[in-house]
């Protein structure tokens, strides 16, 4: 029986355990569900694990593991808390980090002054790709879809937590997308200020989602509704994440990270 220490941290309240390892195997699905449950678990949204890099000229590999065990490519609220985690594990209140994940590598620039946990994600090329109605429920939806790195359907209109819980469930897992999809309900106010509220594949509601913001600023962009190389505001129920497209599609998003505390769990 060994013992395996830990960090937990949140973005925006979407929260993680995370595990410096060599194996990505030390955290296997089962366990992962395990640690993620809320009540006989320590509690997250997922389970981080922060792996030695293929490419030597990263940081460190980042594999995520989902609350019911699932893997998904890539996780926006996540690589912030691992980006803020290694750069304080090297002692630096500043630095650029960049990290190896299934979605290809993300750069991060980290300032910590004053313990302010703040991080910027190159999080890559967001790709549109247009509108598409599917039946649930008996109810003809228009979801916009777009890749961040995972895939996502947007939905425009009432953009709260009760039409999330609804449609969320049904979309992520319609025949249309066979390895499940992340579901944006979304609303744009005149200022163009959006805001979300994301049921991820994998894990449900969530209090922010990093490439869900990104996935819907790049279908509002690609609509012309939202400039590009203009930072958007995304609205969450955790805070607020800013989000910014520029002309060929890459996006990048800033928002904080904080650690909450550390331990040691019986593995």
């Amino acid at each position: 029986m060994g013992r395996l220490a830990f960090a937990k941290y949140e973005g925006l309240g979407n929260d993680f355990v995370v595990f410096g390892a060599v194996d990505e195997h030390v955290v296997t699905d089962e366990l992962a569900r395990s640690i993620c449950d809320r009540r006989r678990g320590i509690g997250a949204d997922g389970v981080l694990l922060i792996l030695p890099p293929r490419d030597t000229t990263l940081a460190a590999r980042m594999k995520v593991i989902n609350a019911d065990g699932s893997v998904p490519e890539m996780c926006g609220n996540g690589i912030r808390c691992v980006a803020l985690h290694v750069a304080r594990a090297r002692g630096l209140v500043t630095a650029q980090l960049a990290f190896e994940t299934d979605a290809g590598a993300r750069a991060c620039t980290v300032d910590d002054v004053d313990a302010k946990g703040m991080v910027t994600v190159e999080m890559g090329v967001v790709r549109s790709d247009g509108a598409r109605a599917i039946e649930v429920g008996g109810e003809t939806i228009e979801v916009w879809l777009a890749d961040a790195g995972n895939p996502h359907a947007v939905v425009f209109g009432d953009a709260s937590r009760l039409r999330a819980e609804a449609i969320g469930p049904r979309i992520e897992k319609h025949p249309s997308f066979s390895g499940g999809i992340n579901v944006e309900c979304a609303r744009v106010d005149p200022n163009g200020r959006v805001d979300l509220v994301v049921w991820e594949r994998g894990v449900g509601i969530t209090m922010a989602c990093g490439t869900g913001a990104c996935a819907t600023v790049g279908v509002l962009c690609a609509r012309g509704m939202i400039p590009r190389g203009r930072a958007a505001i995304v609205r969450l129920p955790g805070g607020e994440l800013e989000i910014t497209i520029d002309d060929t599609g890459r996006a990048v998003m800033r928002g904080p990270a904080r650690h909450v505390f550390s331990g040691q769990l019986s593995a």
